[in-house]
């Protein structure tokens, strides 16, 4: 049996991680600085900017799922944000290298790209947006993430672990739909990320998937659901919100995702299933 480590398993999304991974018959300890609502594992309370603790923590590990982090921008000053989630990801990513682990994913977002904490406020140079999408960031919580995804590199070329950092859209655990109809003709509400969103089960099962991969080297993939959160149609979003931005990749139809999921789709061989109006009246 594979053992694997979750950090944040006590967050929004971790729960649906761990519950993956033990679904997959894996070993699974949370790692986090709060015990989970429901204890679906051992969890041992850790402070990831502290590298011996995470030396103690990964020690006997196969892979480490890192989704630690604060989650947003502005929640708390700017660089105690940045230091918290540059050096957590550091350390996890050094003790695993050090203790021989050959498998990492950690909690990059698509906040990296820029314009979900604008103040310019800032537009996509194209959509949908994929991966090689400059990453304009101008707070430190989007920063942090490329700094991370840096680290990755870093860690990688080194000891040759695999580390994929996904940059996840706007997590949903399965009680949050219940909020959909409150932002589903509202374009401007969710403008600055797209209107995407992706299901925590979903998301999930890419972190498993990631983990089983072979050969990926360091790589970054956008993790999203393939349709938009909203009741309107893609291209009218764009000429509603963006009306400036006039590179479309893709020939937009319907309710199209516009953060691109297709690089994670073929890497991992992974597809997400839950969609918004399987559980929302619209």
């Amino acid at each position: 049996m594979k053992k694997v480590v979750v950090t944040g398993g006590s967050g929004l999304l971790g729960p649906a991680v761990v519950q993956e991974f033990l679904d997959h018959g894996y070993d699974v300890v949370n790692v986090d600085v709060k015990h989970p609502k429901e204890a679906l594992c051992k969890t041992v309370i850790t402070d990831l900017t502290d590298l011996g603790q995470v030396h103690g923590v990964l020690a006997g590990a196969d892979a480490v799922v890192h989704i630690a982090a604060i989650p947003v921008a502005y929640s708390h000053p700017n660089e105690v944000t940045f230091q918290n989630n540059v050096m957590s990801t550091y350390n996890i990513l050094e003790a695993a290298g050090n203790l021989g682990i050959k498998k990492a994913v950690i909690s990059s977002s698509e906040s990296s790209y820029g314009i979900c904490f604008s103040k310019q406020p800032l537009e996509p140079q194209y959509v949908p947006m994929d991966e090689e999408h400059p990453q304009l960031p101008e707070d430190s919580y989007g920063f942090s993430k490329i700094v991370n995804e840096k680290t990755a590199d870093m860690i990688n070329r080194r000891t040759g672990m695999q580390v994929v950092s996904f940059r996840l859209g706007n997590v949903i655990s399965p009680e949050m739909y219940a909020n959909f109809p409150g932002f589903i003709h509202e374009p401007e509400m969710r403008k600055p990320i797209l209107w995407s969103y992706i299901d925590t089960r979903d998301a999930a099962t890419a972190y498993r998937l990631a983990v089983e991969a072979d050969g990926l080297g360091s790589v970054a993939l956008n993790i999203g659901a393939d349709d938009t959160s909203m009741d309107i149609k893609s291209k009218e979003l764009m000429e509603t919100c963006f009306p400036n931005v006039s590179d479309f990749r893709k020939e937009l139809t319907g309710f199209e995702a516009l953060l691109n999921n297709e690089k994670a789709k073929k890497l991992l061989k992974w597809q997400p299933v839950h969609q918004w109006r399987n559980y929302v009246n619209v």
